[in-house]
């Protein structure tokens, strides 16, 4: 909605009039003025428009994260590097179910960029190693698998990472039979 940096100046005004507020002995007035300041602080870190793309993902709602995603305009003003990296994680979940290619390029974009979580990662990874497989560059998909697996700290990904496994070590076998 706002520039982060927009975020900020509103804190610090909020905050600054709290300060007055003390001054003036309204208490109350200043710790909901400081409380209020807090939401603008938080919202600079974690940008609305991502939260709202993340509880539309969470329902399976492909169309609703894109249309939040769509609304910010530009990504690279708008929003902080890590927020960037999620911008591009969730394009690329998008894109992993309409074009390889793009996902694979938001995915590396978003890797690249950094995500906070261990787990988004791992995810991210493991993603980029189905993409390699279905391109056929199993090589770089074992590599893509097992940085995935050591990142996967609590195996939430444990049986993807499994049914990826048997998936590569069938493949060349599938092929073979049709020679």
């Amino acid at each position: 909605m706002f520039n982060k940096n927009i975020k900020i100046v509103i804190a610090a005004l909020i905050v600054g009039y709290a300060g007055y507020q003390f001054y003036e002995g309204y208490i109350g007035n200043g710790i909901a003025l400081v409380l209020l300041a807090a939401i603008f602080v938080f919202l600079y870190f974690r940008n609305e428009m991502i939260l709202m793309a993340f509880l539309r993902m969470r329902k399976q709602d492909m169309d609703g994260t894109e249309k939040w995603l769509g609304k910010i305009k530009s990504p690279e003003a708008a929003l902080t590097t890590k927020q960037q990296g999620y911008y591009n994680y969730l394009h690329g979940i998008i894109f992993s179910q309409k074009n390889l290619t793009q996902a694979e390029k938001y995915f590396r974009k978003a890797l690249k960029l950094g995500l906070n979580m261990d787990y988004d990662v791992a995810m991210a990874k493991l993603s980029l190693a189905g993409i390699a497989m279905q391109k056929g560059r199993k090589r770089e998909a074992t590599t893509l698998l097992q940085e995935a697996k050591k990142l996967d700290k609590n195996n939430m990904l444990t049986e993807q990472i499994k049914m990826m496994q048997q998936q590569m070590k069938r493949g060349p076998q599938v092929r073979q039979k049709y020679r």
